[in-house]
């Protein structure tokens, strides 16, 4: 296997959301959006991060002994210049008050993890789904992680927010069956406040993914009073049903569990107080859509 690491921050199991069937989901660190429902917050940077809960500290000191680079003081305080990120300090804590989100790991040991789930995969018709972050940041990662996929043929998906090199991502189409890709919304303005960055690459990405024979299933969250307006949902309609290989939308309904992760990490939370959609605004959603030509489920 090529010797390629990358920033990990979690290899989840049973995943049922992720893809067709039973599947594993490698989350690679790092995205270039900061969307203000982010569920996976401390997936942004790039970087691997330490997580400090004081509330759980009991100052026993033995991250302080098994830090390698004496990056924690007897203070109970990281010097984030020393730090290597090894996540030895997180490992060691018996209280758990030191946590560690993202990890730098080769092929050969994510292939390793991933082949131990061969059976949930064969017997389901599950995979492996690429996700993050955006797992195409990390491309030349991304790109030997799905190769050895295909050569133990594994089903493989790709969970993608579009803002990436164009280039890179179409050098993974040939060793990826299904990319997940989302929408979030079609004015560039309101996409640019909501996310950090307009929606112009994304959009153009899709119809270049779609062109190259890709099989996509487009993704967006149902959000009230950001994006579930009618005229945001026929736009999105209309912009899809003119994408190839697009075989459906999933509506994904908002839900707040987000707002204790950016609680947890420090991290400012926009949409406190946002109910989630109900049952008649998301019908009513997919139907608009659908009216438009594009194949629309509630959820998945």
């Amino acid at each position: 296997m090529p010797k390629v690491t990358g920033t990990v921050f979690d290899i989840k199991r049973y995943a049922l959301h992720d893809g067709p069937g039973i599947r594993a989901s490698v989350h690679l660190k790092g995205c270039p959006l900061s969307c203000w429902w982010c569920h996976n917050p401390e997936s942004q940077d790039s970087q691997p991060q330490l997580l400090f809960r004081k509330e759980r500290c009991i100052g026993c000191g033995i991250c302080v002994m098994s830090c390698p680079n004496g990056a924690i003081s007897r203070a109970i305080e990281t010097d984030s210049h020393l730090c290597l990120g090894t996540g030895a300090c997180a490992d060691t804590c018996p209280s758990e008050a030191r946590e560690i989100c993202g990890r730098d790991m080769s092929v050969a040991y994510v292939m390793g993890e991933l082949l131990k789930e061969r059976i949930f995969f064969e017997q389901s018709g599950g995979g492996v789904t690429l996700s993050g972050g955006e797992p195409l940041l990390q491309h030349e990662f991304a790109m030997a992680l799905l190769v050895e996929c295909k050569k133990n043929n594994i089903h493989t998906a790709v969970d993608t927010c579009g803002f990436v090199n164009s280039a890179g991502m179409l050098e993974t189409v040939p060793y990826t069956d299904l990319y997940l890709y989302d929408i979030k919304h079609m004015d560039s303005e309101r996409h640019r406040l909501y996310t950090g960055a307009d929606n112009d690459v994304i959009l153009s990405n899709l119809v270049k993914l779609g062109e190259s024979g890709a099989s996509i299933n487009a993704r967006m969250p149902l959000i009230p009073g950001i994006n579930a307006d009618e005229e945001n949902l026929r736009a999105t309609g209309a912009f899809l049903a003119r994408v190839r290989g697009l075989t459906r939308l999933s509506l994904l309904p908002f839900h707040s569990v987000a707002q204790d992760k950016h609680d947890r990490w420090n991290m400012e939370y926009h949409l406190r107080g946002v109910f989630s959609p109900t049952e008649n605004l998301l019908t009513s959603s997919a139907r608009i859509i659908e009216s438009c030509g594009v194949s629309t489920v509630i959820g998945g």
